[in-house]
């Protein structure tokens, strides 16, 4: 089968380390996010590949080139103007025309059975099936009812918690028939979660939806996107790819620690400095970053080249590439 991933988003709510890469190009355990999609198509059968793209698509070149080394096919695509996620779609229309295909939000961290969602669609002969995860608070997201039958009634924004029909949410993984490719228009902006799939249900069209249990994470906040580096060094996302642990932390190539350096549950790309005494937990070291000595982090990302300076503290920040913070 083949697969579309969008991946046009701006990701400003990951601001300031997605003013220099995509935010799928970030890393999860020291590997770009859009690679951990990559293989979970791959591990489906799916060859054949359209990445979405529109801010910044050049950054996704080498990632693609290393997807091709692995047997997938991966086109590129490129947006100007952004059309929204339906009319992204649309301008692969080339690509999808040939048959069931899926589509995914880059910007989600999941491990899903895609083998059950399909056969979940073909049983139903859906025209569009929706993949579901549950959510402990409904209120800050869209829900989608449905029937005994997983047909979908329709799409509550961000209902109050305790009127919410449902927990479970729009997960940003679809399976599509081509036929659903006429129903967008050409051209134009267009939205699949707030056009074409609730003028879907208006239509009493064929629009099905498959709640499923495996891991799911939207990386688009630094809390969140910590959050699935954590859960990738615990296990609770399976990472098939990641390398092996050290204490607990995952140390890329050439990495420096000094002596007395404490790390707790740490993803430290390649190249990071540690100075004697510096303390890191629950972070993010992107390549190149510098921990000077007895500075403290916890539940931070330093950007690319970035440098916490000597007895600094930082809780909670996102360090942009090549700045300097000395703030305690």
């Amino acid at each position: 089968m083949k697969a579309l991933i969008l991946a046009g988003g701006f990701g400003t709510r990951l601001r300031p380390l997605t003013n220099t890469r995509p935010k799928h190009l970030l890393p999860i355990a020291n590997r770009p996010h859009i690679e951990h999609v990559f293989d979970l198509l791959q591990r489906y059968g799916v060859d054949e590949i359209v990445l979405l793209t529109s801010y910044l698509a050049e950054a996704f070149d080498t990632t693609v080139e290393r997807a091709k080394d692995r047997g997938l096919i991966v086109h590129v695509t490129h947006e100007e103007e952004p059309l929204g996620t339906a009319g992204a779609i649309k301008n692969a229309e080339a690509f999808a025309s040939g048959g069931t295909f899926f589509v995914f939000n880059g910007d989600v961290l999941m491990d899903v059975d895609l083998d059950a969602v399909l056969a979940f669609h073909r049983a139903r002969d859906a025209e569009a099936t929706i993949v579901l995860t549950p959510v402990e608070d409904p209120s800050i997201y869209g829900v989608v009812p449905t029937d005994d039958t997983g047909r979908v009634l329709g799409f509550i924004e961000k209902p109050p918690r305790e009127e919410a029909p449902t927990n479970l949410i729009n997960a940003g993984i679809y399976i599509l028939e081509p036929s659903i490719l006429a129903r967008i228009p050409a051209g134009e902006v267009w939205s699949a979660e707030h056009q074409l799939f609730p003028g879907l249900v208006q239509e009493g069209a064929s629009l099905f939806a498959l709640a499923t249990g495996g891991y799911w994470m939207d990386i688009g906040t630094p809390e969140k996107y910590v959050q699935a580096n954590l859960d990738a060094l615990s296990g609770k996302y399976p990472d098939e790819g990641r390398a092996e642990l050290v204490d607990g932390s995952l140390i890329g190539a050439g990495v420096g620690i000094g002596d007395g350096a404490r790390l707790k549950s740490v993803c430290v790309g390649a190249g990071v400095t540690i100075a004697a005494g510096a303390v890191v937990e629950e972070s993010v070291l992107l390549p190149g970053a510098i921990v000077e000595a007895d500075a403290v982090i916890r539940r931070c990302v330093l950007g690319e080249a970035s440098t916490v300076g000597n007895g600094a503290t930082l809780t909670g920040v996102a360090l942009e590439d090549k700045t300097k913070a000395d703030e305690t």
